[in-house]
């Protein structure tokens, strides 16, 4: 079974452990360190610096920019699927779902956006995905506004802790 595992930091190494991932994206801001779990080896670790907002040119946090977007593709895309990839951010909620979602159609491009987006929403009562993730997304994977469409379609999360880690199943 294909899987992709969204985790809060606090969380990361219990889930790579408890699913056996071996491979790691990280969506974190700069100024926020962390050690990556034992079991994720450094050359399958991707570690993208940004922050958790939805436009550009707020004084000296990141947003979400195209190049973060193509290296989580390009990570995707190596991802050798015999393991569940793990995709985590400071809460779980918002950039790691909206990583989740790409990964997820850059592995599957013939999955239809709304019933992935929809069994996001299933899997996880509490996700937000970043918008600006999804639209780059959208964008760089041809999905027309589907994507960005499907996620505006479940809208807002319920509130979270940050403390609800989740998995997303790729095999229909």
């Amino acid at each position: 079974m294909t899987r992709i595992v969204v985790s809060p930091l606090a969380r990361i190494a219990e889930m790579a452990v408890h699913h056996g991932a071996r491979e790691m994206i990280s969506l974190m801001a700069k100024e926020h360190s962390f050690h990556r779990p034992a079991v994720i080896q450094a050359d399958r670790h991707l570690l993208l610096h940004m922050n958790d907002i939805s436009f550009a040119g707020t004084g000296d946090l990141v947003a979400p920019q195209e190049a973060h977007v193509r290296a989580i593709i390009d990570f995707a895309s190596g991802w050798d699927r015999s393991a569940p990839l793990l995709i985590h951010c400071w809460m779980g909620v918002s950039r790691s779902p909206a990583a989740a979602l790409i990964a997820a159609l850059t592995v599957h491009p013939e999955q239809d956006d709304l019933v992935l987006v929809r069994q996001l929403r299933v899997s996880s009562p509490f996700v937000t995905p970043n918008a600006r993730l999804v639209a780059i997304g959208d964008e760089l994977l041809g999905r027309q506004g589907r994507l960005i469409a499907a996620v505006k379609e479940i809208g807002r999360g319920a509130d979270a802790d940050g403390n609800a880690p989740f998995t997303l199943s790729l095999d229909s």
